[in-house]
């Protein structure tokens, strides 16, 4: 399963075999799942006795095939293109590649502002915790990378926060096509300090609004973030 994963021609030169299976086949697997956090470092060369360096390529080559993101001071996480990997229904990944990232915005504009009326009914004081863990990190984020990363955790937070597994669904799904290259150069091209800025505002007017357990509230300020998502994307103004 694990040729899935364009490695295996140049890890051999690595001495990094193992742990390159390893990720890989967990990856596939499905048992490192899209948001996880990798073992540090140092634990990963004791566990394969192979040296830091090694380690380090490895993970390198994982990064290239955008499978994980690293940041400096926060770890290496899995990306929810790894999720494209572990899906078992080949259907499924038709349809996210064959979707494009202005299909999606539609959609997510149709979809999304549905979740705070259950979230106001469903969501718990843990889910609460984790949409604000999620917005902390973003704010925190140094690279677009692992900004992009805690902002599809907080919107899959959100889905969760319903606790109705259709909308789980809609939220993976989502994120296959935001695995997508075409949507990373979008976002890298259109995440400039303004836009991240008015990103995290809405973020926080978002959550507060739910948290207050004011539904419609929430459902008008995810709906201005999804809006404003698009216009920034491609420069339209619906």
């Amino acid at each position: 399963m694990t040729d899935r994963i364009n490695i295996s021609g140049q890890i051999r030169l690595l001495g990094g075999k193992k742990l390159a299976d390893y990720l890989a086949g967990q990856i596939v697997d499905g048992k490192l799942k899209p948001g996880m956090k990798l073992p540090p470092e140092r634990e990963l060369s004791e566990r394969f006795n192979i040296s830091r360096g090694a380690v380090r390529r490895v993970l390198a080559l994982f990064r290239q095939q955008e499978l994980i993101s690293q940041s400096i001071g926060s770890g290496t996480f899995v990306t929810e293109r790894a999720a494209l990997l572990a899906n078992p229904d080949p259907q499924d990944q038709v349809s996210a590649i064959s979707t494009s990232p202005a299909e999606l915005m539609v959609a997510r504009q149709l979809i999304e502002p549905l979740m705070p009326g259950l979230i106001v009914q469903n969501a718990t004081v843990v889910d609460f915790q984790r949409m604000a863990e999620c917005i902390e990190r973003s704010e925190a984020a140094l690279t677009i990378e692992e900004f992009e990363h805690w902002d599809e955790q907080l919107h899959k937070a959100l889905a969760h926060a319903t606790h109705n597994s259709f909308f789980v669904q809609v939220l993976n799904l989502t994120n296959q096509v935001r695995a997508q290259g075409e949507w990373g150069r979008l976002k890298r091209n259109s995440l400039t300090p303004e836009n991240r800025n008015c990103y995290e505002v809405q973020h926080r007017a978002i959550v507060a609004a739910l948290t207050d357990r004011d539904a419609e509230l929430a459902r008008k300020r995810l709906l201005e973030h999804l809006q404003q998502i698009e216009i920034n994307l491609f420069g339209i103004n619906n």
